[in-house]
């Protein structure tokens, strides 16, 4: 009980202290139900694209980059009467919005060139891969688009964790993390209901609030309503499944690994993994694929984009803008028009000739961006399914390069499946991302082997993408300091002259798809503005 007493100040343990007292004993998910349990939630805000209006008065409008900050902005301001064209230095429209599948090509800034050999039909999300339920820009699009969703699997308690530099008998095993999610949240349960059966928390807890909570306490940890303990509840799993007749009759239940055995194998930092705002046990994605909302938009506004064009110039004045670029056959050029929205990842835009208020480009220093590595891994058979029960979610393990091991929320019980090998982020994706293509997937299947015996046997083919060696990003998303926050992002918010930004890296949403339709909602409402007071 230090951690819960340690979070009072005075020795008063307010409502808002015992949550986070929970937190620190049980994780976050822990606190939040116990706010749920008294009565407090949380909530989140719906938002629909601007009405544009009053007409767009002859008004041509550039946009750079056909990501999804730029077809929002081009689908939307084309509707209501601008005229729009949009360059985009790839051969397709999506910008981060990509799915490698058969046939797709890649080739990184260190000339690591690749081709998909995935078989027919397999995929996999290399860049954006999850929508959360209340991201409702991209769930406007998506309905409006005829996209259709499936669930992602984004938390399973039959999936595994591994933690290799725990102590005791858990660490470097694969353990089910619902069996230790279970023992987690029981013992820390059994120590904060015994605290208040005996009036520690009576200083700040009403008599009727500390009833309810006991009887909540009981009902989330499944203890003892007679002594408050815990000893394991049938939820965490079976030895011995339950079946027909007396043998297997009613199974036998796993007992519950030892409380110290849990927390010296620091496995349980994983449990609070999915109960952020942005992350949900079930969560979205589009079927066969992210790149289908890029394709979704291209519907709308393909006709619109120059591809394989890239910008090398932005000149404005008082009266528009000049872009000049280079297209795919190494032909120059230039395009005019009264504004312009630029998505290109301010990590890019940094290296083109701009025209911008010497504020304005000191700002566009003020943020970093992320190294990010994604390996999908083609396997022979889905052994995670037919081998270990495993339908979807995570593995969890702190194997240095790893991060993430990710099992298919699709194909169900087909034959093959693609899984995603490591995400991996920073430091440690740098160094893999050195590596060869063959080298990267060899090192995927090491540390997944150290999970799953079947990995090696059952490996075929890879591809791996590497968002800061990607010429046209230099990194999987944007990271803002609390100093830049402060002192920069307001500043490219607004606009430079005739010039506008959007794309995630203008939201608190980064690296959401979300982040960059929502952005570029907020500067074609400021266009308008300008258009409809001219």
């Amino acid at each position: 009980m230090d951690m819960i007493e340690g979070a009072a100040t005075g020795g008063v343990l307010t409502r808002r202290r015992f949550f986070e007292g929970l937190a620190a004993v049980g994780g976050i998910s822990l606190a939040l139900s116990g706010m749920d349990a008294l009565g407090f939630g949380m909530a989140s805000a719906t938002e629909l694209p601007p009405t544009l209006t009053g007409g767009a008065k002859g008004t041509k409008v550039v946009i750079l980059g056909a990501g999804l900050a730029g077809m929002t902005a081009a689908y939307e301001m084309s509707k209501a009467g601008y005229q729009v064209q949009i360059l985009e230095a790839r051969s397709f429209a999506g910008g981060r919005c990509q799915s490698a599948r058969k046939g797709f090509q890649h080739t990184d800034l260190i000339g690591h060139k690749q081709t998909c050999e995935f078989d027919e039909g397999l995929y996999i999300n290399h860049g954006p891969w999850r929508i959360p339920y209340h991201h409702r820009s991209t769930l406007h699009y998506t309905k409006l688009f005829g996209v259709l969703l499936e669930s992602f699997v984004n938390d399973n308690d039959a999936a595994y964790v591994y933690f290799e530099k725990g102590k005791g008998p858990l660490a470097g095993k694969p353990v089910r993390k619902g069996e230790l999610a279970a023992d987690a949240r029981g013992y820390a349960a059994e120590l904060i209901a015994k605290a208040a059966s005996k009036g520690d928390l009576d200083a700040a807890l009403s008599p009727a609030d500390r009833e309810t909570f006991i009887a909540y306490m009981i009902n989330e940890g499944r203890l003892s309503p007679k002594d408050l303990a815990y000893t394991g509840t049938e939820g965490r799993g079976f030895s011995v499944h339950p079946g027909a007749g007396v043998d297997p009759g009613p199974g036998k239940q796993l007992p519950p690994f030892a409380f110290k055995d849990v927390l010296d194998s620091k496995a349980w930092r994983v449990l609070s993994s999915v109960t952020g705002y942005e992350q949900q046990r079930t969560m979205l994605q589009p079927i066969g694929g992210m790149d289908q909302i890029a394709k979704g938009f291209e519907r709308q506004v393909g006709s619109m984009i120059r591809y394989s064009t890239v910008v090398e110039k932005i000149k404005q004045s008082d009266k528009g803008v000049t872009v000049s670029f280079k297209d795919g056959s190494g032909k120059t050029g230039e395009i005019t028009a009264d504004y312009c929205i630029c998505t290109i990842p301010l990590s890019v835009l940094k290296q083109i000739d701009l025209d911008a208020s010497a504020p304005f480009k000191a700002a566009m220093e003020g943020v970093s961006y992320a190294p990010v590595n994604k390996i999908g891994l083609q396997m022979k058979t889905r052994f995670w399914e037919e081998n270990h029960h495993i339908y979807g979610g995570h593995i969890y393990n702190d194997m240095p390069g790893i991060g993430t091991i990710t099992l298919p929320s699709t194909g169900w019980q087909s034959q093959k499946g693609v899984l995603l090998g490591y995400y991996a982020f920073g430091g440690e994706a740098v160094k893999i991302s050195m590596k060869t293509p063959a080298e990267r997937a060899a090192f995927a299947v090491a540390g997944g082997q150290k999970v799953f015996p079947e990995y090696t046997d059952s490996f075929e083919n890879a591809f791996s993408f590497s968002w800061h060696l990607a010429e046209f990003n230099l990194g999987g998303w944007a990271e803002w300091s609390p100093d830049g926050r402060r002192d920069s992002y307001p500043l490219l918010c607004q606009p430079d002259g005739r010039l506008y930004l959007a794309g995630e890296h203008l939201s608190y949403l980064g690296g959401w798809q979300a982040g960059a339709i929502e952005s570029a909602w907020q500067q074609i409402a400021k266009i308008h503005a300008r258009v409809q007071q001219a």
